[in-house]
Formats: C-alpha cells, structure tokens, sequence
C-alpha cells in the first residue's frame, strides 16, 4: 500500500526519499502539479507530489488540486499526509511550531472544489464533520513529539486552519475576522484538497509549519526573507517527522 505526500512551500522535493521513478501522468480532471515521484521511505512505498509544481510556479488558486488527488489515488494512494505552510493566528502558535489541525474554515471561492460538477459523475454528498483522519493525525502528532522534543519544537494537536484565497496575504482586518472565527491559523491550499481526498475515500492529514505570525500581530511587518528563513530552517524537521509517521503505519 502506497503513502501520498503533498509537499507545499519549501518542500518542491523530498531528499529522503529513494526515488525510483518520476512519472508524468494525466487524469480526467487535467494534470497534476508536477510529476509524480514514487520511491520508498523504509520499507514503504511512497508517491510524492509538489502542490506548487516542481519550480513553485503554481498560485494557491491555480492549483488543479482535483487532478493531482485524482493522480494519487489512481496510482494506489491509501492515505495522504499534506504539508502546508502557515501564518500563526493564535498567539500560543509561533513561527517554527508544528501544527496538526484537526478543523478547517473555507474561506476559498472560484476553484475546482468537488468531482460532482461533472454530467459524468454521480452528485454525493460528503460528510466533512471532522476534515482530517485522526489515524493519521495521531501518527503525525506522536512522530511529531518524537522529533520535535529534541529541538525543543513546539507542537500543537488540534488547530483551526482558515483556508483563504491568496496569493496575497491577508489584511489586518480579515485576520482579525478569522480570529473571531475561531482560526488558528492561516493558508492558502488547505481546501478543497480536504474535501477532494474526503469525496475519493482517502485518508488525509495536514502537517503545517508557522512561517510567520498572521497580518496585524505582530509590531514588525510580515518579512517574506524571515518567513523563507524559518522554512529552511524547519523542513529537515517536517521530512523527518514525516518519516517517522509513514514508518510507523502497520500494513
């Protein structure tokens, strides 16, 4: 059985992987971000995908995100893990903390978000209750505090994630909105690839890495070059709690 990582910003490639093959592939709904990168961490089999395409050229809102769950699925993907960076809105939520969010608000609009829009396919309803698979969200969240600890990395597990529309951040005002939402912190590429991997029967997961503290939040305004920092710093830390999770999946 074949694990899906989803690499977000930061994370066009996954080093730890041993590749075997990159394929490109095409599905119904249009290709994927970028081909697909199939290998193994362990004795598992993995398929990796670059949401952003493999030279981040991909805009959160052009992402044909119901191609590439389409590609993941079509190639034997039972599970998926997501890795998505963010803005922190809870203040207990800093940049360089790892989160594991456990609910989703979709503030998104104009994107391919269901397979049901088709007059080939069957309309379905999905229930979306609770967005993320809590096998995987434990699973990330132990392999999380087995990496992080080292590094004294904070870990949250349970978060709101607001999904927003990009690519530019958000104004001072919108956070403050989403704050009295009840989000925790803020993306770009969170949905509809929940609600996709949900319709397809896949399970899904969101490991999310803080980058930088939301519009409004902070006295210093938002630094594109610290936000990169904290991304380069912190992604040997998200491959490597991703390795741990996928190891310790039971076939």
């Amino acid at each position: 059985m074949s694990i899906g990582i989803i690499g977000g910003s930061g994370l066009d490639s996954f080093s730890d992987l041993s590749v075997q093959e990159q394929r490109v592939v095409t599905t119904e709904w249009g290709e994927p971000s970028a081909p697909l990168c199939f290998g193994t961490l362990g004795n598992t089999e993995v398929v990796f995908l670059a949401r952003h395409g493999v030279t981040h050229r991909l805009p959160p809102h052009r992402v044909n995100y119901r191609a590439n769950i389409a590609a993941l699925r079509a190639e034997g993907v039972k599970a998926i893990y997501a890795v998505n960076v963010v803005g922190g809105i809870n203040g207990e939520m800093g940049p360089g903390d790892l989160v594991i969010p456990d609910q989703i608000i979709d503030y998104t609009f104009g994107r391919g978000h269901t397979y049901s829009d088709s007059p080939d396919q069957v309309l379905q309803h999905i229930d979306f209750t609770f967005p993320y698979d809590d096998s995987l969200r434990d699973r990330l969240l132990q392999a999380a505090i087995a990496c992080g600890t080292a590094c004294e990395t904070r870990i949250h597990a349970e978060a709101v994630y607001g999904a927003t529309q990009g690519p530019r951040l958000e104004t001072a005002a919108e956070i403050a909105r989403m704050a009295n939402d009840g989000c925790d912190i803020v993306g770009m590429t969170g949905m509809p690839e929940a609600a996709l991997a949900r319709e397809l029967q896949i399970p899904y997961a969101c490991l999310a890495l803080v980058v930088n503290m939301a519009a409004g939040l902070s006295e210093e305004r938002i630094s594109f070059g610290q936000m990169e920092t904290v991304m380069a710093n912190n992604m040997p830390l998200v491959r490597k709690v991703l390795t741990q999770a996928v190891a310790s999946r039971q076939h």
